[in-house]
């Protein structure tokens, strides 16, 4: 399994700002640019399910109290993307940054602030990873320790990145028996079936989205395509790609996830 580069696109008048995010995304990002609302739909609509976009959420109106109508239409025809609004970080803007909230911005990139390349860049990888950190701050995210709370977090960014336990170990600057004792002293799964929750966490957050093909899906999370996606869902859960679809794919699996977390954290349960 290898690390897929992630189409990114961009819609905003400042070349300064597309310069410095092309510098940012280098390996990581495959840069496209689009002058209008029309071609930014067109865009998402032939871009595979790990896209990301930036774009500017007044582009096109004169105010910057209210973010464009055409961005909120886009949010809601393609609800499983990731969208990402660059913004000024101005007083009168605090209603606009709320209301972009609610339509479901990804995150928000404050030009006056995040100016450098390393800033934007850390800022793309974080908003990558979005659906997983979901995890962290689910209700059902309340046994996990501060350690375990770290190992998930160092492991979102490993599957981000497209890679193994090796790398994990290396991420938290353990030896990977050293891991191993931690996630057993955590109760967490096994590095490598920490890993493979992860990356079935990621899938299905895209599976949510009718609109892309399994095939996509496997590719956009580091698989050769959806046979190889079928055969590592079935390490984890008994049910097809369409299956979870129906089943809502996201909440299935993540509360797979923390059905094993418990019974990982009290053993004798099955029993009782």
């Amino acid at each position: 399994m290898q690390e897929q580069t992630r189409p990114l696109i961009f819609m905003h008048s400042s070349k300064r700002l597309e310069s410095r995010v092309r510098k940012a995304s280098t390996d990581r990002f495959n840069v496209s640019t689009v002058s209008d609302w029309s071609g930014l739909r067109r865009a998402m609509q032939d871009a595979p399910p790990s896209a990301l976009v930036m774009v500017d959420p007044f582009h096109g109106i004169r105010s910057e109290r209210t973010p464009s109508a055409e961005l909120k239409a886009l949010l809601e025809a393609f609800p499983s993307s990731t969208v990402m609004a660059a913004m000024g970080s101005k007083p009168t803007q605090y209603s606009a940054i709320w209301k972009l909230g609610e339509w479901g911005i990804a995150e928000i990139l404050q030009i006056d602030d995040d100016r450098s390349s390393a800033a934007i860049r850390r800022r793309l990888l974080e908003t990558r990873a979005q659906p997983l950190r979901r995890l962290l701050t689910s209700e059902a995210s309340y046994r996990l320790t501060g350690r375990a709370r770290t190992i998930i977090d160092a492991a979102v960014e490993t599957v981000m990145r497209g890679e193994h336990p090796r790398a994990l170990s290396k991420e938290l600057g353990f030896s990977p028996s050293t891991l191993l004792r931690w996630c057993e002293r955590s109760q967490l799964p096994t590095p490598r079936r920490l890993l493979l929750w992860m990356r079935m966490l990621l899938a299905s957050a895209l599976l949510d989205d009718p609109g892309h093909s399994v095939q996509s899906v496997g590719k956009a999370c580091g698989y050769s395509g959806d046979q190889a996606l079928r055969r590592a869902l079935k390490a984890v859960l008994p049910y097809t790609p369409t299956e979870l679809r129906e089943m809502g794919a996201f909440d299935t699996v993540s509360a797979a996830f923390f059905a094993e977390l418990d019974r990982l954290h009290d053993p004798e349960a099955e029993k009782r």
